[in-house]
């Protein structure tokens, strides 16, 4: 049990800070008009986040980001993504209907903005490598699986969570003008990470 409550605390740890999945998920819980709507975006993060769990746990991730070049084409297409997805946000917020509500993104949409910030995030990989990753060596056979499903379920429980926070926030704007403040703020977090990620990325290449 203490290797459940173990992966438990770190995984609450690492998703707690705010970070572009994160703000993307809450986005959509104000956004669309009902909690089920909201579903495919936090479905797809969670499974996702499950993955990159496992693959921290297992060591694969590690051999991959070995790779220096890779890493860089990893963080360009990520940066692309961010860039992209932050204008769309914004646009969505500017743009209006005649009821002043914005249009919410569609399923297929959800589904390619969260793929996108979950997996092609470079500094949340690396913190799952270097916390859970790590964290999972001092594990064998059943307590790495206990440590395994603890980081998970948080990871699930939190997502579930965080979309119904911003379903609250949602609720309580009848004038749409926060949902849209909100969107608009979204954007430029999302602008800002993907500057950084951009300045990661110049670095690595000199580096190499």
């Amino acid at each position: 049990m203490v290797a459940l409550f173990h992966g438990a605390l770190l995984a609450i740890g690492l998703i707690l800070p705010l970070g572009v999945q994160n703000v993307f998920v809450f986005n959509q819980g104000a956004s669309q008009p009902t909690y089920f709507r909201v579903l495919p975006v936090i479905l797809t993060a969670a499974l996702c986040d499950s993955l990159l769990i496992a693959l921290a746990i297992s060591g694969i991730s590690i051999l991959i980001f070995k790779i220096v070049w890779l890493k860089s084409v990893f963080m360009f297409i990520g940066l692309i993504f961010l860039v992209y997805m932050g204008w769309t946000i914004w646009r969505s917020a500017s743009q209006t209907q005649l009821t002043e509500k914005q249009k919410p993104l569609s399923p297929k949409q959800q589904i390619s903005f969260a793929l996108s910030v979950s997996l092609l995030n470079p500094h949340a990989i690396l913190d799952t490598i270097g916390v859970i990753g790590t964290s999972s060596l001092t594990y064998t056979g059943a307590e790495k699986h206990l440590f395994t499903i603890g980081c998970i379920t948080v990871s699930w429980l939190w997502f579930f969570l965080l979309a119904y926070m911003g379903k609250l926030v949602g609720n309580l704007d009848p004038s749409h003008r926060l949902q849209r403040n909100i969107n608009r703020l979204s954007a430029i977090i999302i602008w800002l990470i993907a500057c950084l990620l951009g300045y990661d990325l110049v670095s690595n290449i000199h580096s190499e």
